[in-house]
C-alpha cells in the first residue's frame, strides 16, 4: 500500500481501511485512513506500507523533529509486538485489551511515555490518573531508559480504608527538652499501646516531633509549665526539619484514618505504615508538598525497594483538595 504525507502524519487511500478493520491501525475517513507518525513508521518497518522516495531512516529523521518521538515509537512498537492494539491519545496511547480493537472492544490502559530523566510532576500526574480512573481504565507510565529498555508502572490513586479509631486514655502530660518531648507518667496514658513513641525507660516515652504535634493539636497531650505553646513548638520543628509541614500533614491524615505511621528512615522514606495490632508494615509513604516533582529515577528506586520488602509504595501529596496518595507499582504486560 502506498501513502502520502498529510497534516503531520500519513494518509493511505481506501485500500488502507483494511489495516483499521483487521488490526486497528489509524483513523478511518471517507477517502481513506489517517496514520499517526508512530503508526506510519511501524508499518513501514513491517513492510505493510510504503511512501515514495522514503525509507525507514528518512521517515525517522523527519518525525524526530519532535524530540519525544523516538521513545514514543519504541513504546508503540513494544506494545504492538506484545499483541495489543494501540491508538494515540488522550495522553500518549490508548491500549486495548488483547484480542480487542476499536469498534468492537474496550481500551484497558491509558499510557504516558517518559524517559528515565523526566521529572514526575505530581499535580499533573494526579489530574491524568484521575481522568483515567473516571474512564475506568488503568493509568500506566512507560519509561524508556538510556539503553532503550522499557519499564511499565501502574499508577493508582488509592483511597485508604478507614480503620477503627485508635483509643487513647485521656490526656497525657509531657515535658519539653528542646525539640524533644517526653511523656513521663509511666504508661504514657495509653500512647504506647496506640503506637506512639519510643520507650526511653520504664517511666518515660519519647515522642517523635510529628507524633507530639499530632497529639498536642488534638488535645491528647499537654506540656508542663514552661514548655511553651503548640505554635512555638511547631515553629521549632519547622526550623529543624524543612520537610515538616508536609510530613505532619500526611502523618495526621494517616492517623485520622486509623493507621500507625512510624519512621521509614531505614527505607529512605518518611513512614512505614502499620495497621494497629499487626507486626509488619503494609506501606511505605513519602510526603510531598503541593506542586512537587521528583525524577523518575528516584521513583524507580523507591518502587524497587518497596517491592523487595513486600510493601506498597505511596507518595502522600498535599493538594488544594486535601491529601492524595499516589501508588506506583511495576508491572509486566
Amino acid at each position: 500500500m502506498k501513502g502520502r504525507f498529510d497534516e503531520g502524519g500519513v494518509r493511505i487511500g481506501r485500500d488502507g481501511l483494511q489495516l483499521y478493520e483487521q488490526s486497528g491501525y489509524g483513523r478511518p475517513g471517507r477517502d481513506g485512513l489517517s496514520l499517526s507518525p508512530v503508526e506510519a513508521l511501524y508499518l513501514v518497518h513491517r513492510g505493510r506500507i510504503m511512501l515514495p522516495d522514503q525509507s525507514f531512516e528518512s521517515l525517522l529523521e523527519r518525525f524526530s523533529a519532535d524530540g519525544h518521538f523516538l521513545r514514543t515509537y519504541l513504546v508503540y512498537r513494544d506494545l504492538r509486538e506484545r499483541g495489543y492494539v494501540v491508538q494515540t491519545g488522550p495522553h500518549d496511547f490508548r491500549v486495548f485489551r488483547r484480542g480487542q480493537k476499536p469498534g468492537s472492544g474496550q481500551s484497558q490502559y491509558m499510557v504516558r511515555v517518559l524517559s528515565e530523566r523526566d521529572p514526575i510532576e505530581f499535580d499533573r500526574l494526579v489530574a491524568e490518573a484521575t481522568s483515567t480512573a473516571n474512564m475506568r481504565k488503568s493509568h500506566l507510565l512507560a519509561v524508556v531508559d538510556d539503553e532503550d529498555e522499557l519499564t511499565y508502572y501502574e499508577v493508582k490513586l488509592p483511597i485508604l480504608a478507614e480503620r477503627e479509631p485508635i483509643p487513647l486514655e485521656g490526656e497525657a502530660q509531657a515535658r519539653r527538652y528542646g525539640w524533644a518531648i517526653i511523656a513521663g507518667d509511666g504508661t504514657g496514658s495509653g500512647l504506647e499501646q496506640a503506637g506512639f513513641g519510643t520507650r526511653l525507660d520504664d517511666r518515660r516515652l519519647k515522642l517523635a516531633p510529628v507524633e507530639a504535634l499530632y497529639l498536642l493539636e488534638g488535645g491528647r497531650l499537654s506540656l508542663e509549665e514552661g514548655g511553651g505553646s503548640v505554635e512555638d513548638y511547631r515553629t521549632e520543628v519547622n526550623t529543624i526539619d524543612a520537610e515538616a509541614p508536609e510530613k505532619t500533614a500526611v502523618y495526621a491524615h494517616l492517623r485520622d484514618r486509623g493507621y500507625v505511621p512510624r519512621t521509614g528512615y531505614k527505607f529512605g522514606h518518611h513512614y512505614r505504615v502499620y495497621v494497629l495490632g499487626r507486626t509488619h508494615s503494609e506501606m511505605l509513604v513519602h510526603a510531598l508538598p503541593g506542586g512537587a516533582s521528583l525524577p523518575m529515577s528516584v521513583i524507580s528506586r523507591s518502587v524497587r525497594l518497596a517491592h523487595s520488602v513486600k510493601k506498597k509504595m505511596l507518595f502522600g501529596c498535599q493538594h488544594s483538595e486535601g491529601i492524595f496518595y499516589v501508588e506506583f507499582a511495576r508491572i509486566k504486560l
